[in-house]
């Protein structure tokens, strides 16, 4: 049976300059759109059309896989009462479909999937030649700068949609797309498309309003509805400070000081990522020179990682967490990393997550960050925010799980060690007896 794609749906009047592009050999899409402007409708239909055209692997990406089952393959069009997914690729041009994997094999021989980037760099198989990544502004950033050279590489495309998080990685992808003559940018607040009326879009404003309250109702409505870059990320725990770090210059090129000890600070994953924190103590200032962040490695590959940066044999905090055996070895993470030779291993005191955060605004006016070497650090503690009941409206006072954490929990090691470290002369806490 012959069927014409997009399936019983036609792009509107907004959306089709970005179909013309792509459909013209344009490679990179980044639509900032407002709520509810068929970001996600949009993506999937363009998805099902180029992947019925050429015969590759395609990838549909959220921050996590969970929020794809939810928001995508499980969910249901409530004017329809059909499912997203099988609305966009429809039985005609389905092979198979994998619901424990949420994949699709066209009939073509394109496969589908539908992935979480929250762990972009463990995921195998064919590479992609098309990926679409949804709610870009809370993706990792680190997940575009991974598969950015595949698709270079195969001459794929990608497609970015989201709304605005403040000035962070999607801002600038934004901005960067839009200054270059080969990319489509397309920044859509809610007062240029005829989703809602004006009367509409004023009363969803003082809904905000009147659920989060003048301040924070007004900057979600901007952030949501306006596509305002410059709104404050509602929740966020540093974000002003980070933004105030900024104003003052203290975002800039941070140089290592051969004259002053060097200490580290670790969050250690298990299943997901480490992260790493490199600082030194000048004066009352404490000069943040370097971050590293990986998956999935070894601790061998993290001590490689620090010995090959050259500053000496710095001090290293690790989590209270890191001195629990392992079964296998019958050794701590403190101890392995003991032997690996990389300088003094010491275990920061546990304490909880909320006296870590204050340590961590406590100290943010002191620390200066290197532009270069923290980029990415930096980004995860401006975004680093309170999880949201979506149920309730309100937000929770513990931090959301996501790609912002590791950085974040990393952080609160470097606050809860630097004011020891000073004291102490960089020798650090003293190891516990055992």
């Amino acid at each position: 049976m012959e069927i014409t794609l997009p399936h019983n749906w036609r792009p509107r009047d907004y959306q089709i300059p970005m179909w013309r592009y792509m459909e013209h050999g344009g490679r990179r899409s980044v639509l900032l759109w407002h709520r509810r402007a068929g970001k996600d409708d949009n993506s999937l239909r363009y998805l099902a059309s180029a992947a019925m055209e050429k015969t590759a692997t395609y990838w549909y990406l959220l921050p996590k896989a969970v929020q794809v089952r939810r928001a995508i393959w499980e969910a249901v069009n409530p004017h329809t009462g059909k499912r997203r997914v099988i609305e966009a690729f429809p039985d005609a041009i389905v092979a198979r479909a994998r619901d424990n994997e949420m994949t699709l094999t066209l009939a073509n021989g394109s496969s589908v999937h539908f992935l979480g980037a929250d762990n972009f760099d463990t995921l195998v198989g064919s590479p992609p030649y098309g990926i679409v990544f949804s709610e870009y502004s809370l993706t990792n950033p680190l997940s575009w700068a991974y598969l950015k050279p595949i698709l270079e590489e195969n001459g794929g495309w990608a497609i970015f949609n989201f709304t605005s998080r403040g000035r962070n990685h999607a801002a600038t992808l934004y901005e960067y797309a839009a200054g270059e003559e080969s990319w489509f940018a397309q920044r859509l607040p809610v007062t240029e498309t005829s989703v809602f009326t004006p009367e509409q879009v004023e009363e969803i404003r003082k809904e905000m309003h009147r659920t989060y309250g003048e301040e924070d109702g007004e900057a979600l409505f901007r952030q949501e509805y306006m596509c305002d870059l410059d709104a404050p990320v509602v929740g966020a725990y540093y974000g002003k400070l980070l933004a105030r770090a900024a104003d003052e210059g203290r975002i800039t090129g941070v140089p290592y000081d051969p004259a002053a000890h060097v200490f580290t600070a670790w969050d250690l994953g298990m299943d997901d990522s480490t992260a790493i924190w490199v600082a030194q103590c000048v004066g009352r200032e404490i000069h943040i020179i370097d971050y590293y962040e990986a998956n999935g490695q070894p601790l061998a590959h993290y001590a490689d990682c620090v010995r090959g940066r050259g500053y000496g044999r710095p001090t290293h905090y690790l989590p209270h967490d890191a001195r629990a055996r392992e079964l296998g070895t019958g050794k701590s993470r403190e101890e392995v990393l003991a032997g690996l030779d990389i300088g003094p291993v010491l275990v920061v005191p546990q304490q909880s997550v909320a006296d870590g955060i204050n340590a961590v605004r406590t100290i943010l006016p002191r620390c200066w960050f290197d532009q270069i070497k923290c980029g990415a650090g930096a980004e995860a503690l401006r975004n680093y925010r309170k999880e949201y009941d979506e149920k309730r409206k309100v937000f929770h006072d513990r931090p959301l799980h996501d790609w912002t954490s590791h950085a974040a929990d990393a952080f609160r090691y470097l606050a809860l060690s630097c004011g020891q470290h000073q004291k102490s002369g960089s020798k650090g806490f003293r190891p516990r007896r055992r």
